[in-house]
């Protein structure tokens, strides 16, 4: 059960990488447009407007570049590790300021300040935190279908991996 555990989540990482990476590769191909992901143990989702050949030979890039040691494409300014850590941040400082016995407009001072401080702080934390929730060790993934999805009005790919 741990093996199969361990196994799901090391897919997890290796998926989020690949999608870090096709993103970076999408948004320098078309820096007019908005990309996002979510990666999980059979592949990921890619949401934006462009075609599936647009994809595929993003994805396929991206493995190849990870593959040939470019680990920094594994991590992403704009991932939701990086949001999620400045949130929980950001509210831990926030409540732990709110709680003080000052007057309003000296504790609305040390909570900007103190959310301010740990927004700086955060973003790095996040791009450190991506270091785990992502795996750019990559060599054993190979692509089993890019097919096209619309969520609503929303563009999407879906991307599964082989699952040996």
């Amino acid at each position: 059960m741990l093996t199969l555990l361990t196994d799901l989540v090391r897919r997890t990482r290796q998926h989020h990488a690949i999608e870090h990476a096709t993103i970076h590769l999408l948004a320098a191909r078309f820096p007019q447009r908005q990309f996002s992901g979510f990666s999980d143990p059979a592949g990921f989702t890619i949401y934006g407007d462009v075609t599936t050949f647009d994809v595929q030979r993003a994805v396929g890039d991206a493995l190849l570049r990870l593959q040939a040691g470019e680990q920094e494409l594994a991590i992403h300014p704009n991932c939701g590790t990086n949001l999620a850590a400045s949130g929980v941040l950001v509210t831990l400082v926030a409540l732990l300021a709110a709680n003080s016995r000052r007057g309003h407009l000296e504790r609305f001072s040390v909570t900007l300040s103190l959310v301010l401080l740990t927004l700086a702080i955060s973003r790095p934390l996040g791009f450190r935190l991506q270091e785990y929730t992502t795996l750019a060790n990559v060599a054993d993934r190979w692509v089993a279908e890019v097919r096209p999805l619309r969520l609503g009005s929303m563009p999407a790919h879906r991307v599964l991996f082989d699952s040996r």
